[in-house]
């Protein structure tokens, strides 16, 4: 079993920033991907930005040149730095593992992390 722990959401003003942490621990072979969704109230889920193999980085459109994701292989944990955040960034994301084992791709789910944007 694999365990994904968020930290670091919060309320912030628009344009200011923050960093978002989640560390992954259990029985962990191999981490293919990490990254971060969120979803916002009445809305679907979203991509927000995801690390394969620490080789290629996607992120959602709406959040390219603000957004930053990294990854510390060594302890497990991806972050994500979010710069000039807007009011519509307001959501509660959730962090994303793809984990490998025996030739088998397994996900896991955050229990999410409220970023609040407002003034």
């Amino acid at each position: 079993q694999v365990q994904l722990v968020e930290s670091g959401g919060g309320l912030v003003q628009p344009g200011g920033s923050l960093r978002l942490s989640c560390a992954a621990s259990g029985s962990i072979f191999s981490i293919n991907a990490m990254g971060w969704y969120r979803q916002a109230p009445g809305k679907q889920r979203e991509l927000v930005a995801i690390d394969t193999s620490g080789t290629t980085t996607t992120y959602g459109d709406s959040v390219k040149g603000r957004f930053t994701i990294s990854r510390d292989n060594i302890k497990n944990t991806a972050y994500l730095q979010m710069n000039s955040l807007k009011p519509e960034d307001t959501a509660v994301y959730y962090c994303y593992a793809q984990i490998v084992a025996l030739s088998t791709k397994y996900e896991y789910w955050g229990q999410g992390t409220q970023v609040t944007v407002s003034s």
